[in-house]
């Protein structure tokens, strides 16, 4: 592809390149039960189709087109791409952090260490991992979480806004080096408008526009197992 382009940058992280951290006060430890019901709150509760459109941007190239997300409750997710003029098309399924299978698989190598910034860049957030340590702050209207094992940290701020609206801001962290930050638009409905993910190390960038939001799809279940 021209389509590894998408892959590569929702699901993959860079190189040199600092941010400041998006949460920069320390934060005490918080309730792992809190937590869970709190990354679960924003899981729908039915089967959801998101349609949309993406550009991609890094220092050398810039590419766009139009794709799909189809999620089935709790944790299946079915993200489907395809380039200008029809172009280069892929698919791939993930079952709560792990990548069941990708096609091309080359374009999404490194998906599994990304899975959860990409729930985030579609408005969703991954429970903790068990082993996870939890903190996190409240002071509304910003709410703020983070999970933290091994060398792994996630950082989520959600800032409400006075008309119903929210901002899912994401950040992940390895070693200490920030591999990818996310910022979501979400409605009133708590539906996803649009997206942008930037990965600071490439610097690299990918944006999306969501076309529409259908709650009331049927996903045939072959498409859990079909390539295209």
């Amino acid at each position: 592809m021209a389509l590894s382009y998408i892959a590569a940058c929702v699901l993959l992280a860079g190189c040199p390149g600092r941010l400041p951290p998006l949460v920069p006060l320390p934060l005490g430890p918080a309730d792992r039960d809190a937590a869970v019901a709190w990354a679960r709150a924003t899981l729908p509760v039915r089967q959801r189709a998101i349609r949309f459109r993406w550009k991609y941007q890094d220092r050398e190239k810039r590419w766009g087109g139009r794709g799909q997300a189809r999620i089935g409750p709790p944790d299946s997710l079915r993200f489907d791409y395809v380039g200008p003029l029809g172009l280069g098309a892929g698919a791939a399924v993930v079952v709560g952090d792990s990548a069941i299978w990708a096609d091309p698989e080359k374009n999404f190598r490194s998906i599994v260490p990304a899975v959860r910034m990409l729930w985030a860049g579609l408005g969703m957030v991954r429970p903790p991992a068990p082993g996870a340590a939890i903190s996190g702050l409240n002071t509304p209207p910003v709410t703020i979480w983070r999970f933290a094992q091994d060398a792994d940290t996630l950082d989520y701020r959600v800032t409400d806004g006075a008309g119903g609206d929210r901002v899912l801001e994401a950040e992940w962290r390895q070693g200490g080096r920030v591999m990818a930050r996310t910022r979501t638009q979400l409605d009133a409905h708590a539906l996803p408008a649009g997206a942008r993910i930037d990965f600071p190390e490439a610097p690299a960038r990918f944006e999306l526009s969501v076309v529409a939001v259908d709650t009331t799809v049927v996903i045939d279940p072959a498409l859990w197992r079909s390539r295209r």
